[in-house]
């Protein structure tokens, strides 16, 4: 089994959210149909950057790791062309 972290970008107001999953398609209709308090103010999202681990320790420490201000300064950088459009 895969665990994902994954980057999701609404299409509302380019709002990015950071997290990890266990399955990836799933995730994404949970957050797009409003399931989350999180999301919801800002959904529809659409799936910019997703990683997968062969453990869920990994992923959580990914997930972790990119909410720091250096991980989003690293998420700036690695999507910088993409996120200027």
């Amino acid at each position: 089994m895969f665990y994902y972290f994954y980057i999701l970008k609404s299409k509302k107001n380019e709002h990015l959210y950071l997290g990890y999953t266990p399955n990836l398609k799933d995730r994404l209709e949970s957050h797009n149909s409003g399931k989350n308090l999180a999301t919801k103010p800002n959904t529809p999202y659409e799936l910019i950057f997703f990683s997968g681990f062969k453990n869920k320790a990994d992923a959580l420490e990914c997930e972790k790791y990119f909410k720091t201000t250096a991980g989003w300064r690293r998420i700036h950088k690695m999507l910088e062309n993409f996120l200027k459009k």
